[in-house]
């Protein structure tokens, strides 16, 4: 379990090949996570994921304030004026992981999608010297102006609004695209979305990555894989799902491995 600031413990889920050397600290590491909307996600099989376990990559799912994993409270006590500890709580399990000779400092690929998207939006602009690689798919970025755009006035229950003079001080502290600082050396990025998201609006993924790219004061890519014909995380063919996954999984094996 990582320990947040407050002395919260947080759960982490860990996944490696069974002969792997855990505690020698060498390992590529992936952490995933999402936090938000009270959500518990559901333990699936990933033939894409197990591509990463057979090369000795250690999968991890932090279970961090935001979701529902221990009910209700936990879904509150990160949310609205708490979301500061959805994120807190990740670099708290990361710091765990590393801690305990999970995988190498160097070698961290993190990755979150929608909700998971802003949390590695604030990842990148809170701790970018933790991470090698970060995926972030079709991300909620601009909280200062997200509830304008399609179906974000819908969130405003977990997030809060900056129309609301009580609730923008809190949002501005924390909103990634506010929060890009000119000169910092960012780790490789991948953002990820596509003309037809119905739900997070793709603004949000291509000025972020215009701003971080402007911004950069590192040599690592900046990527935006963009597609006209996708939605939010899902409705492509087949084919065009494995072609996407291709590039996400080889852009983190690429940037953390070594290799």
């Amino acid at each position: 379990m990582g320990h947040a600031k407050d002395g919260v413990k947080v759960p982490v889920s860990v996944v490696y090949r069974k002969d792997l050397k855990k505690a020698d600290g060498s390992n590529p590491l992936y952490v995933y996570a999402y936090g938000s909307y009270g959500a518990v996600l559901p333990v699936t099989f990933s033939s894409g994921r197990l591509s990463l376990l057979d090369r000795g990559v250690v999968m991890a799912y932090a279970h961090i304030r935001g979701g529902g994993d221990m009910g209700k409270p936990w879904h509150d006590a990160g949310r609205m004026m708490n979301k500061m500890n959805t994120f807190t709580d990740f670099i708290a399990c990361t710091e765990y992981l590393v801690a305990n000779k999970y995988g190498a400092r160097d070698k961290i690929a993190i990755e979150g999608g929608s909700a998971g998207g802003l949390l590695m939006g604030a990842a990148m602009t809170q701790h970018p010297e933790m991470f090698g690689a970060i995926w972030c798919g079709y991300p909620l970025l601009d909280m200062i102006r997200y509830q304008n755009f399609l179906v974000g006035r819908w969130w405003t229950a977990e997030y809060g609004s900056a129309d609301n003079r009580d609730q923008f001080p809190y949002l501005l502290k924390y909103s990634p695209y506010q929060n890009v600082k000119p000169g910092t050396k960012f780790p490789a990025i991948m953002f990820n979305t596509g003309d037809s998201d119905t739900r997070v609006d793709p603004l949000h993924a291509r000025k972020m990555t215009a701003l971080v790219q402007a911004d950069n004061g590192g040599d690592r890519p900046i990527l935006l894989h963009y597609q006209t014909v996708s939605g939010h995380s899902a409705g492509v063919s087949v084919a065009q799902a494995i072609k996407d996954t291709t590039d996400e999984l080889a852009f983190l094996w690429n940037e953390v491995s070594g290799k």
